[in-house]
């Protein structure tokens, strides 16, 4: 993140404050950002996910503390803090990722359209609540065999692969690749770009038609031109889908979410819209970690 002076501590007032206007420029509390791609969160947005009083522990050590927040479609929720917060264990734990590991423990609950996530069949839990991780993460088979991967897993039955046709090209779309890639659907996935090839994870992932979208750090492999296409992307699929993204580009949470959440030690510091957040947090740890002060 860029500065206009080494990173501050800054003391707010805390109270009282309104947010902070910020285009290109500084904030009060020192938070130095681009200009916005979103617009304002959907009017109509949806509770998809709640996650309630969780905690996630492996083994004696507690990774998340008592978090509460709702996940919305319509929105896009960043969770953003240092390095060994919790923020990736929280995502992992929304389709049961987390639970793969035997030393993990959970207590509260996490509802998806309001059914006890631990009710579902895992497996069926990960369809609707799918994941793009850090790295893209490409199947070794062409293009169209990725994202009919999916489709094939799902039927009772392999079906051909012109009956498939319209549904990868649909998922191609809407992850912004199908126009770069309709000429050869046949094209092995691992040699698109780095770029190319996570939105093909995208498209992938978007094929199980899901109810939420979980991105690990989806730009940190990449190049800033083709971050600014997922950005463009995740900011359009909000309307489509929840979307969650682990971020430590504050830059960038703040470019493209709607809500943010600032985790620390395992603890939901402050959860709020992005403008309060950066421009006037509640809290100091907040307040620090957003002008630089620690992380």
């Amino acid at each position: 993140m860029r500065f206009l002076h080494p990173p501050p501590v800054r003391r707010l007032p805390l109270t009282g404050e309104q947010p902070a206007t910020v285009v290109g420029g500084e904030a009060a509390n020192g938070f130095v950002s681009a200009p916005r791609r979103r617009v304002g969160a959907s009017p109509l947005a949806v509770e998809r996910m709640n996650v309630d009083q969780l905690s996630i522990a492996y083994g004696p050590k507690l990774a998340v503390d008592t978090v509460s927040l709702p996940i919305r479609q319509g929105e896009v929720l960043a969770l953003i803090g240092p390095s060994g917060c919790g923020k990736t264990t929280l995502l992992r734990s929304l389709n049961r990722l987390t639970e793969l590991t035997k030393t993990a423990s959970m207590k509260g609950r996490i509802t998806l359209d309001g059914v006890d996530t631990a009710t579902l069949e895992p497996t069926a839990l990960r369809r609707r609540v799918t994941m793009v991780f850090q790295q893209p993460n490409p199947f070794p088979m062409s293009v169209f065999d990725n994202v009919a991967y999916v489709l094939r897993e799902q039927a009772s039955r392999r079906p051909k692969k012109r009956v498939l046709h319209g549904a990868v090209a649909s998922a191609l779309e809407r992850a912004g690749l199908y126009d770069e890639v309709k000429g050869d659907l046949s094209h092995p996935a691992l040699r698109l770009s780095g770029g190319q090839q996570q939105r093909l994870c995208i498209a992938r992932a978007l094929a199980a038609d899901p109810e939420v979208l979980l991105l690990d750090e989806p730009c940190s492999a990449l190049d800033p031109q083709s971050t600014q296409v997922i950005e463009d992307l995740i900011v359009q699929l909000r309307e489509q889908v929840a979307v969650v993204i682990v971020t430590h580009n504050l830059q960038q949470a703040y470019r493209i979410a709607d809500y943010v959440a600032f985790m620390y030690l395992g603890e939901l510091v402050e959860y709020g819209p992005a403008d309060q957040v950066f421009g006037s947090p509640r809290e100091q740890r907040t307040a620090e970690y957003v002008s630089g002060g620690f992380g």
